[in-house]
C-alpha cells in the first residue's frame, strides 16, 4: 500500500504539473491527446448547460451562461491546487507519516501538512522529522510559490485577450448592426467611400480572426467567455464576417473582392480549427439559413440600397459552395456554446445596442442618425 500510495501521489503531481504547464505556458497544437483540462471543461459545461436550461427562465439564461467562463477557470485552478496537495499528502503517507504533531499521525495530518506547505503558511504546529519528509516539504513549498506565480501571470493574459476580442465586436455594432448581419454590413458601406471602408473593415477582421485563432487555441477557456450584450458573441461576429465576405466573393460591383477572399480564408481557418479543439463534428443547420425565398429577399434588400449581387445559376451555386465551407463548422460551435447564428438580413425593427438606453427611445436615435446619413451620404 505504501508503494502504491507513492506511485499514485507521484503520478497525480506529474499530471497536474504537465496540465498547468501545457495550459499556461506551452503553445499547444490544434490536435492533441487526451487531457485532463479538456475532460474537465467538456463535462462541467455539459452539466452546467443541463442545469441552466432545465431550471432557469429563458430571459435569464444568457446571463447565467456568462458566469461559466470565469467560474470554471477558478474551479480549474482549485482542482489543480487540490491535486498537488493530495499528491504530496500521499507521498508523506507513503513515507510513514514522519511528522511531529500533537495529533495522532495519519493521512489527515499528512493532508494538513501538505496544504500548509503548498500555501507557504508556515504555522509550525506540524513539522517533518525524517529526511524524506523534509525534502518533500521544501519541494512542495517551492512548487506552491511557482504555482501561484503562474496563476498571477495567467489571469492578466486572459483578460487582455478577452478585451482585444471584445473591442472589435463592439466596433462592429455601428458597422453591421446588433446582431451583426451581412446585408446590414453592406448597406452601411454602400454609399460615398463606403466600399473602400469595407475593404479596411475586412482587413481588420482578417487580423482579428488570426488573433482569435491563436488566442483561443492557446487558451480555449476564452471561448466560454461571452460578450456583454445578449445579441453579440465572438461566433456571431465571425459568422457575419464570413457571410459578408462570401457575398462579395460571389460578385458585388466595386467591392474589395481580393480582401474578401483573404478574410474569408482566415475566418474559415479559425472556425474549422476551433471545431477540432472542442471536438465538434461539422454538421449543417437543420434549417437552411438562406433558402430560395430568403435569397430573393436578400437580393431585393441589397437592390434597395444600390448594391447588385451577381445573379444566375453559377452565382447561386458559388454561394452555396462557399457556405458549405464554413456553415457546418459554425453551426457545430453554435450548438455547443449555445450562441445563436446571426441573420443574413436584419429585422426591420432592429436597433443597434448603442441606440438603446433607459432614458430615450431608440426610434428617436435611429431617425436622427438616418437624417445624418442622408445628409452626409455615408
Amino acid at each position: 500500500m505504501r508503494m502504491l500510495s507513492a506511485f499514485i501521489g507521484s503520478l497525480l503531481i506529474m499530471v497536474v504539473l504537465w496540465e498547468s504547464f501545457e495550459t499556461i505556458i506551452f503553445p499547444r497544437r490544434v490536435t492533441r491527446r487526451f487531457r485532463l483540462t479538456r475532460f474537465f471543461y467538456r463535462n462541467t459545461w455539459r452539466l452546467y448547460l443541463a442545469a441552466v436550461f432545465h431550471a432557469v427562465p429563458t430571459r435569464r439564461r444568457e446571463t447565467l451562461l456568462s458566469f461559466y467562463g470565469p467560474c470554471s477557470l477558478l474551479l480549474l485552478l482549485t482542482v489543480w491546487a487540490g491535486g498537488l496537495i493530495v499528491g504530496f499528502a500521499l507521498l508523506h503517507w507513503a513515507d510513514g507519516s514522519a511528522l511531529r504533531s500533537q495529533d495522532m499521525p495519519g493521512f489527515f495530518t499528512d493532508l494538513y501538512m501538505s496544504g500548509t506547505n503548498f500555501f507557504t503558511l508556515g504555522l509550525g504546529d506540524v513539522t517533518p522529522r525524517s529526511p524524506m519528509a523534509k525534502l518533500l516539504t521544501v519541494i512542495e513549498g517551492g512548487m506552491g510559490l511557482g504555482f501561484l506565480a503562474l496563476i498571477i501571470s495567467y489571469l492578466p493574459v486572459l483578460n487582455m485577450s478577452f478585451q482585444r476580442r471584445e473591442i472589435s465586436i463592439s466596433l462592429l455594432d455601428a458597422r453591421a448592426g446588433s446582431p451583426p448581419s451581412a446585408v446590414e454590413m453592406l448597406r452601411r458601406h454602400s454609399s460615398g467611400r463606403g466600399l473602400e471602408a469595407l475593404g479596411e473593415l475586412f482587413h481588420d477582421w482578417e487580423l482579428w480572426s488570426a488573433e482569435l485563432l491563436e488566442s483561443h487555441l492557446s487558451y480555449p477557456v476564452l471561448a466560454y467567455f461571452r460578450s456583454q450584450h445578449d445579441n453579440q458573441s465572438w461566433l456571431g461576429a465571425l459568422t457575419a464576417i464570413l457571410d459578408a465576405t462570401a457575398l462579395v466573393m460571389v460578385g458585388v460591383e466595386g467591392a474589395p473582392a481580393r480582401q474578401a477572399e483573404l478574410t474569408f480564408a482566415m475566418a474559415r481557418h479559425a472556425v474549422v480549427d476551433l471545431c477540432i479543439v472542442f471536438k465538434r463534428s461539422p454538421r449543417p443547420p437543420e434549417r437552411d439559413r438562406l433558402n430560395f425565398e430568403a435569397l430573393s429577399d436578400l437580393r431585393a434588400s441589397m437592390k434597395n440600397f444600390g448594391i447588385h449581387l451577381q445573379e444566375g445559376h453559377d452565382a447561386e451555386q458559388h454561394l452555396k459552395d462557399l457556405r458549405r465551407l464554413y456553415e457546418p463548422y459554425a453551426h457545430a460551435l453554435s450548438d455547443y456554446f449555445r450562441m445563436p447564428f446571426p441573420p443574413w438580413v436584419p429585422a426591420a425593427t432592429q436597433a443597434d445596442n448603442w441606440q438603446i438606453s433607459a432614458w430615450e427611445r431608440s426610434s428617436t436615435v435611429k431617425k436622427t442618425m438616418k437624417n445624418i446619413e442622408e445628409d452626409r451620404h455615408f
